[in-house]
């Protein structure tokens, strides 16, 4: 394996999903009803631990606890940064049933409950210190039915969608890092390569299987708890259920181009700002990153994958090198099918798929440590500015994912997703050490509020942020009453509560 986090977030500037957990709904109109939870804790009432004893016997699945074999490699999330978190069970869930049993275990014993998919939530919420995990891995299977849509289970990585789809000769828009959890990636929105021609992740959800807080089994669809399936694209991994399966909309498979060019130094801002221009016009087939390194100077490359030949490409390359007035150092353009150019973007093009899982020899999912924070841009902004941002930033990348195309066609309320007028997300991104966390958590916030300055207020939930000012506002812009309205609705007495969960912000 040659390819790290740091590789291919920096290469294509796509980062990963959060935990599996999905936002719930409420009625869009009025005050909702509170719906009753069994099993609720007493204010003031004494807490005593869940019998986790009994919880392992009844589930189908394992339940690991610290002194269990296993455990020392179950419990970790992605992030090593959040290796000191020890949550005290993790139930490997094999289906919905299961979902409900740790409910009704764990349900008013005051223990923090997550739901884990890819466990790459960017502040470890999906290992919580002396919690619950469940664990959805074991929910990975994949199905494409003869209408063309897909039954995915919770716990699927993208790579895995991937390539089960392309046997079918099928599609799902969605992001690059090949072991983000499908779950987190969809409730999030779903910020990917193909958005501009397909829409996000969360635009292609027809329905979810959800475990609610009252351990209900409930489907979210149009015509089955609709203001759950509203808030369940895009509210935000973590919130107020359980997605333990979702039914996509899936398009045919067209053979795909991706591109690569990387510009001189000195160069940068003339580059940022063509692509910003470049890409507001472009047609919805064209996707597009631009990335910043910061340096002295800071220097920059621009990716992508069109829908469609390379000769239909070239001309609008040959247009955005014209526009920056400087030639790229290098330039590659290269046909691709489907999955291969999924794999290119994942930065495992020469692997095999299950070396595209980044695992060790051993089987371990390979990690990073890493702090990482978003802005959104609303419209091109000033680039020497930006560049001036990453100026002496060595280590530090920006990130710019293009938006538009399809992305804009539904109205900001649409979805929960509110950022359907942007130009771009903007991801901050370094690789740290626990040691060094401090030191790049400030570089990064510094770049992120410099942005906001120039008019990127706004943020994608799934890069999520400890310190980001006004984070639900950011996060959900006007969709956040609503969103909290369904928050008192399916979940009362937060039992899904986190730090940045809905009902707290």
């Amino acid at each position: 394996m040659t390819i790290d986090r740091r590789g291919f977030l920096t290469a294509l500037g796509l980062g990963g999903a959060m935990v599996v957990t999905g936002a719930a709904g409420a009625a869009a109109t009025g005050t909702p009803s509170v719906r009753s939870i069994p099993g609720r804790r007493v204010p003031g009432a004494p807490v005593e631990p869940p019998d986790w004893s009994a919880l392992k016997a009844r589930l189908d699945g394992r339940l690991l606890l610290p002194e269990d074999q296993g455990y020392a490699v179950a419990r970790l999330g992605f992030n090593e940064l959040y290796d000191t978190q020890y949550p005290a069970a993790v139930a490997q869930c094999t289906s919905a049933e299961d979902v409900q049993i740790c409910l009704d275990a764990a349900r008013g014993h005051g223990v923090p409950i997550a739901a884990r998919s890819g466990g790459h939530s960017y502040l470890g919420y999906s290992v919580p210190n002396d919690g619950l995990v469940m664990d959805l891995r074991p929910m990975a299977q994949v199905r494409v039915l003869d209408d063309g849509t897909a039954q995915v289970g919770a716990g699927a990585r993208l790579i895995e969608v991937y390539a089960a789809l392309a046997e079918a000769g099928r599609l799902l828009p969605a992001g690059s890092c090949p072991t983000v959890g499908v779950g987190g990636l969809t409730l999030g929105g779903g910020v990917g390569v193909l958005a501009r021609k397909y829409g996000l992740t969360c635009d292609r959800l027809v329905a979810a299987e959800v475990v609610t807080a009252d351990s209900c089994v409930l489907t979210a669809s149009e015509c089955s708890e609709p203001d759950l399936y509203w808030a369940l694209r895009g509210g935000g991994g973590g919130n107020f259920g359980v997605v333990t399966q979702f039914t996509f909309r899936t398009e045919p498979a067209p053979p795909l181009t991706v591109f690569s060019l990387h510009f001189p130094p000195g160069s940068t801002p003339s580059v940022v700002g063509a692509w910003q221009e470049w890409i507001a016009d472009a047609r919805p087939e064209l996707w597009s990153n631009c990335v910043v390194s910061g340096g002295t100077p800071p220097t920059c490359r621009v990716g992508g994958c069109y829908v469609g030949p390379q000769s239909e490409l070239d001309p609008l390359l040959d247009r955005l090198v014209a526009a920056a007035g400087t030639p790229p150092t290098s330039r590659s353009v290269q046909a691709k099918t489907y999955l291969d150019a999924m794999k290119y973007m994942a930065g495992c093009a020469n692997d095999t798929i299950e070396q595209c899982h980044l695992q060790s020899e051993g089987g371990v999912l390979t990690r990073a440590a890493f702090v990482a924070v978003s802005r959104v841009l609303p419209r091109a902004l000033d680039p020497q500015r930006m560049v001036q941002l990453m100026d002496g930033r060595t280590g530090i990348d920006l990130l710019l994912d293009s938006m538009g195309g399809a992305v804009a066609q539904l109205a900001p309320d649409a979805t929960a997703f509110p950022h359907r007028s942007a130009l771009a997300t903007a991801q901050v991104y370094v690789g740290t050490t626990p040691g060094g966390q401090e030191e790049a958590t400030e570089a990064v916030d510094a770049i992120r509020d410099g942005l906001a300055a120039l008019g990127a207020t706004g943020a994608y939930v799934n890069y999520i942020d400890a310190s980001l000012p006004d984070w639900g506002t950011a996060y959900y812009g006007r969709n956040l009453p609503r969103l909290k309205q369904v928050a008192r609705h399916y979940d009362p007495d937060q039992v899904f509560a986190f730090p940045q969960s809905v009902a707290r912000a």
